[in-house]
């Protein structure tokens, strides 16, 4: 016959296989190990050596030189979800017939495809500003081209920290 064991009293320790203090400094290391800063070179690799990249921006340059500035970026830093990330690009331009943004691409390192979206635009268009929403594999730079109608190419970069992604190809 076996015998009963009584349940330890409620507020008491026994039974506890782990101290209060075992259970702090257990959770103070867990705490540090996540706040170790990674570098952003080793969590985002700078893309722009990238050949797949480097062919699509150079197809939409279709030969122009490649400059940065000019264009304003608007996409969050820190992603939770990868799958509908918001973007806004602009780019000041008095969008006139003799002057005005041709088109505006978006490109990424990293996805399946590196050209992510492209919008033509003319002088009748008003202003040169596009929004859109786009999915991102990974964390990873995300670039933002213009193509004025002189020819000139202008871009911007964000890197964008993706903490769930999306598209992934297996």
């Amino acid at each position: 016959m076996k015998e009963a064991v009584a349940a330890p009293p409620v507020g008491s320790r026994a039974g506890v296989a782990m101290s209060r203090r075992g259970c702090l400094i257990g959770s103070g290391l867990a705490l540090m190990a996540c706040a170790v800063p990674v570098s952003a070179a080793a969590a985002t690799p700078d893309l722009r050596d990238s050949p797949q990249l480097q062919a699509a921006l150079s197809r939409f340059a279709g030969g122009a030189a490649v400059r940065e500035g000019r264009v304003e970026f608007d996409l969050p830093e820190l992603v939770e979800n990868g799958n509908a990330v918001p973007v806004t690009v602009s780019v000041a331009s008095p969008m006139s017939e003799g002057d005005h943004v041709a088109a505006i691409a978006l490109f990424t390192g990293r996805n399946p495809l590196p050209e992510v979206a492209e919008f033509t635009l003319g002088p009748r268009a008003g202003r040169a500003r596009v929004a859109t929403r786009i999915r991102l594999a990974t964390s990873q730079r995300v670039i933002a081209a213009a193509k004025l109608s002189d020819g000139t190419v202008w871009t911007r970069t964000v890197d964008v920290l993706v903490t769930l992604a999306a598209c992934i190809e297996e």
